[in-house]
């Protein structure tokens, strides 16, 4: 995998009297705009071979040079740790992440992360920024993920963020008994008091955040349900589902006091006392391939211990109607 991008480019005459770097993000489409302005600053995007502000204007006609060498962008180290691929090619690695895994080094985990796996898989990911990282998990939420081995490929998955265009879709599990499906739109910001947690923000404040939800199975005091985002933000299911009455099963940071539903079996008191984690899995990914202008989609079945509650929800519900039959 090559670190070094060389490029040279004429501006046409219709692009004149406009900034230098607007011209260039028209030009040099694979790459973000904000990109292009650092490598302006920086002497790696020139003009007739001469360097120019990022504000400067053209009158069309000069030569746009690229010539830049990718360098990693932290110290982060290599680790041989198992990774669950489901698709690979030249541009993108599809993978089905498992829970425990933590996505990104952060404080207090430096060590142990995809990205440090990512890094010993793919070893010339280390200079695509973020080991090309677009979208994240949160750790014990499982499910699909795409990383961008290029950086042409991480600026084309990243714009499909930004306009939507991307598919993600989750199944979860909730406390409590939907009616029906629905969509829930309120913004999220970081909650104002713990800052570990995000929460739904005042009209006016916090970013954009749209869930779409609909039932798959309704339990006795639990619903099985599938959201699709229009929008990506940080806890985002976990948050919109809390703030509507349903938060998810396994969910102590959003989920508040745990509670029991009364009267349930000792089978699934069990079951939902030792599911540690949210009730959370990214089953489905759509996109279209950043080179091949394909559309594509992948499915990751659910992990057994999401199916293993799924299980024990349905045989309580079995009981109680067999109950019933007098």
């Amino acid at each position: 995998m090559s670190n070094s991008i060389q490029a040279s480019v004429l501006v046409p005459i219709h692009l004149g009297n406009k900034r230098l770097d607007k011209i260039a993000a028209e030009l040099f489409p694979d790459f973000s705009r904000s990109r292009l302005q650092q490598w302006i600053v920086d002497g790696k995007l020139t003009v007739d071979g001469e360097t120019r502000r990022i504000r400067d204007k053209m009158v069309g006609g000069e030569n746009l040079e690229l010539d830049v060498v990718l360098e990693a962008e932290g110290d982060w180290e290599a680790e041989n740790i198992p990774l669950e691929v489901v698709y690979e090619d030249d541009d993108i690695v599809v993978i089905n992440k498992p829970s425990g895994l933590v996505v990104h080094p952060a404080a207090g985990n430096y060590t142990g992360t995809l990205l440090n796996a990512l890094l010993y898989h793919y070893p010339g990911i280390e200079n695509v920024p973020r080991a090309g990282i677009v979208h994240r998990l949160d750790k014990d939420t499982t499910g699909l993920m795409v990383v961008a081995k290029t950086l042409q490929a991480q600026t084309q998955l990243v714009n499909q963020l930004q306009d939507r265009s991307m598919g993600r879709e989750y199944e979860a599990v909730t406390m409590g008994v939907m009616t029906g499906g629905g969509i829930v739109e309120a913004p999220i910001a970081r909650h104002p008091t713990s800052r570990t947690k995000m929460a739904v923000a005042p009209e006016g404040m916090g970013k954009e955040a749209i869930t779409h939800y609909r039932v798959l199975k309704k339990f006795n005091a639990h619903t099985h349900i599938r959201c699709k985002l229009e929008t990506g933000r940080t806890h985002q299911i976990r948050v919109h589902m809390s703030h509507i009455g349903y938060p998810l099963v396994g969910d102590q940071t959003y989920f508040g006091r745990f509670r029991l539903p009364k009267g349930i079996s000792l089978h699934l008191r069990q079951e939902l006392q030792t599911f540690q984690r949210q009730a959370l899995h990214a089953r489905e990914l759509s996109l279209w391939h950043p080179t091949t202008d394909e559309y594509m989609t992948w499915d990751a079945e659910l992990p057994e211990d999401f199916q293993k509650l799924l299980q024990s929800l349905s045989d309580e519900q079995s009981e109680t109607y067999e109950d019933l039959d007098y």
